[in-house]
């Protein structure tokens, strides 16, 4: 069947999609145009077209300071450790919220913990900022003076924020993940608990040999998912939550913060292009080499 034959006999469906693909035309594929400014040294006053070309200038100056070195290890670090605390916490909530006999205080706790996931981070980071504060913060003025420590100025600790940012992001993001996994749980067949009830198998045995394999689809989905945006931060997080504290910038700067601050503070456009290329085509790159990973151990549960 030719293109024209087809086009003519399912001319609705093409007429359906067609909203659709302008939308992603527009939207995400014209957009990428604007991968030329990395290679080029952009003069406002000619314009983007009639400006200078630098070819890969850009990308030499962003590699030979030891910015790209700390956003890069700052960026991957604490995504990995996004993924795997987002990976067992959640299911681990999943499962006791599921093995719940009250099913009310079940759905109660569902919704405290879920609560979080709406709060904006300018709400997140006054929050910590009232947890944090030097001389009214709650843990200074309230635990600090209990175990008798004196106060720490905790926006000029370096060594805290690395440990801080992954359970304030598992805070935040528990309860998303947590209605995922408990939708999966409760998709499970009764039938294998019934079985293994019959075999002797005690609650700790069923969950698991039953539901954590079971899960584990959904688990592979999920983390390939969060894997495919590992070059990418929560702008939110590493720019709201440290509150722009100078000192902290070694452990808070990622990719997505110095794009922002390389444009903002410094304004140089093409510079901050070439980042934002960098960070792009290397999570391009990620995504494809975890899908042939999972691929290789089992077929069935690879995105494509």
């Amino acid at each position: 069947m030719t293109l024209a034959t087809n086009m003519r006999r399912y001319w609705i469906f093409y007429v359906m999609m067609a909203p659709g693909v302008l939308f992603l035309i527009f939207n995400n594929y014209i957009p990428m145009l604007g991968t030329v400014i990395a290679f080029k040294n952009v003069n406002y006053s000619d314009g983007i077209i009639n400006s200078p070309w630098v070819w890969f200038d850009n990308f030499k100056y962003l590699f030979k300071t030891s910015d790209a070195w700390i956003i890069t290890r700052n960026t991957l670090l604490y995504n990995i450790s996004f993924i795997i605390l987002n990976m067992i916490v959640p299911v681990a909530f999943a499962i006791m919220l599921n093995e719940m006999k009250n099913k009310l205080m079940a759905k109660f706790h569902q919704a405290v913990i879920f609560l979080a996931y709406f709060l904006s981070m300018v709400v997140v980071s006054y929050l910590v900022y009232g947890f944090l504060h030097d001389t009214h913060g709650f843990i200074n003025t309230s635990i600090m003076k209990w175990l008798g420590l004196e106060p720490l100025q905790w926006y000029f600790e370096t060594k805290i924020w690395p440990f801080l940012l992954p359970i304030i992001n598992t805070w935040k993001n528990v309860g998303y993940y947590t209605v995922l996994y408990l939708a999966a749980i409760i998709g499970i067949d009764d039938e294998y608990y019934e079985a293994a009830t019959i075999d002797g198998a005690s609650k700790w045995q069923q969950i698991k040999s039953v539901t954590i394999p079971l899960l584990m689809p959904t688990i592979i989905v999920l983390t390939l998912l969060q894997i495919g945006r590992v070059f990418y931060a929560d702008f939110g997080l590493f720019f709201q939550v440290p509150r722009e504290s100078g000192p902290l910038f070694p452990v808070t700067n990622v990719i997505d913060t110095y794009v922002y601050r390389t444009f903002i503070a410094m304004g140089d456009i093409g510079l901050s292009s070439a980042a934002g290329l960098y960070q792009s085509l290397v999570g391009f790159i990620l995504v494809f080499l975890s899908n042939w990973f999972v691929r290789r151990v089992d077929k069935d549960s690879a995105l494509f």
